[in-house]
């Protein structure tokens, strides 16, 4: 059977449903963008298709020197290529990060390489130890996507292996890496397998941690819920996007039993087995739309209308999509460039890459909630520094404003009595807060960021 995952939310009152996306850009400087990183600082490493790693400050500035050039080791086209980078979470100590290309003959490798330890602007390009290798049948669906999971293991995304329809049945295959999502333990010993990985001891292969991709070209981790999103790359038709908590081992994404929510191969499914449906999905019948690109769920400060949606792309019609808490999709206008990957900020911010080069910061000119007002309530600024003003509307005598911070905790607690109470809010870390405000008949809540 297929499953559905029901997954609660928070819905708080009164936040803007809609934004008014501008792409802000920052450098036209790049030739065929595979993926937009960072190491934990403030600059953004991106990736070239054709083999480079090079340097992006957020003034625009591009360094000079590529950080790597692997050009030399790749078969590049197509989907081929450098596909994937991730930083390990101690860089900054140890220096190490992790690349995955398609070398020479076509196959996947996942390899580490390390820091100069001359310049922390430049890599060590004779330092590299090559930890896994895929070989490929086809040469398309090639995955690449690499990510630090909140527990620390790397992530690795694997296609079916190509061709059309996984004519080997991949996907399904448990002894087979492709079609997978592998998770490895980069701090051990050569296999790197987690003790915890699902079929470590039992039938499948011990690196597998998902299964029942066709191509999922790119997914990430809520840095606050820890939640996995995974964009997986439709058939002909549909195009389907997952999220579970990242701790769910095991699951079954269904391709190619199931195109989205839809049979693709009748007779496929398997008894006792479950197949867990995407949260959301889209068709290209009707529309530009041919493939999906995955982001990122927005968790920075800069625009609280965004927080904890998750945005992605259609690479043909260059939309890019919001999928709100109730996993609700909606659409931007089309922008340019063909949108190959997002990157996320070391501060949360997103930024978008493109095949024609472009790199773009994600802006929301939205008023969204520095000018928050409903029937009972008005709320400025948000974002905030030292103080806020809660002005209760006519009609209203009194209420009381409550600040919790993410854990739940109460942090500030105060009488509204008129228009324009200023809390002070001077002592509060920078951060995203919830602000109720509760009157003799209602409560509202909304987002609170403190910068």
């Amino acid at each position: 059977m297929k499953t559905k995952l029901l997954l609660l939310a928070l819905f708080v009152t009164g936040l803007v449903t809609s934004q008014n996306l501008v792409l802000e850009t920052l450098s036209d400087d790049f030739t065929g963008i595979s993926e937009i990183s960072n190491a934990g600082d403030d600059r953004l490493f991106v990736v070239e298709q054709e083999g480079r790693i090079r340097i992006l400050h957020t003034d625009g500035s591009v360094n000079e020197e590529n950080f790597l050039d692997v050009s030399g080791l790749l078969s590049i086209g197509g989907e081929r290529g450098l596909l994937g980078l991730a930083f390990h979470p101690q860089y900054a100590a140890n220096g190490y990060f992790y690349i995955n290309y398609t070398d020479t003959d076509g196959h996947t490798v996942l390899a580490r390489y390390t820091r100069s330890t001359e310049d922390p602007d430049m890599a060590d390009p004779d330092s590299a130890l090559v930890m896994l290798t895929v070989e490929q049948p086809f040469d398309n669906h090639n995955g690449g996507c690499l990510r630090f999971g909140p527990d620390g293991y790397l992530y690795v995304a694997m296609g079916d292996g190509g061709s059309g329809g996984d004519p080997g049945n991949r996907a399904q295959n448990l002894n087979d890496l492709l079609g997978k999502l592998l998770r490895l333990d980069v701090n051990a010993a050569a296999p790197y397998i987690p003790a915890t990985n699902p079929y470590v001891g039992i039938e499948g292969a011990d690196e597998i941690w998902a299964y029942g991709l066709r191509n999922p070209w790119k997914f990430s981790f809520n840095t606050q819920t820890g939640e996995i999103w995974i964009a997986d790359v439709g058939q002909g038709n549909v195009e389907e996007i997952n999220k579970m908590p990242a701790t769910s081992a095991g699951v079954n994404y269904g391709w190619k039993c199931y195109e989205g929510n839809n049979v693709f191969t009748q007779g496929c499914t398997t008894e006792g087995i479950t197949y867990t449906m995407p949260v959301a999905q889209y068709v290209h019948q009707g529309t530009s739309r041919c493939s999906v690109t995955g982001g990122y769920a927005y968790n920075g400060t800069s625009y609280p209308g965004m927080l904890g949606k998750y945005f992605f792309a259609d690479y043909c019609s260059n939309e890019i999509g919001i999928i709100d808490a109730n996993n609700t999709i909606t659409w931007t206008q089309a922008f340019e460039g063909g949108i190959t990957t997002f990157g996320q900020g070391n501060d949360g911010e997103l930024y978008i890459g493109t095949a024609s080069g472009v790199v773009s910061k994600i802006t929301d000119t939205t008023v969204g909630l520095n000018e928050y007002a409903n029937g009972v309530m008005e709320l400025h600024p948000n974002p905030a520094d030292d103080e806020i003003f809660i002005a209760l509307n006519d009609g209203i005598a009194r209420g009381t404003a409550s600040i919790f911070n993410v854990n739940g905790q109460l942090i500030i607690e105060q009488e509204l009595d008129g228009r324009d109470t200023k809390i002070d809010t001077s002592k509060l870390q920078a951060g995203v807060y919830t602000l109720s405000v509760q009157t003799d008949s209602s409560l509202y809540d909304t987002k609170l960021v403190i910068r």
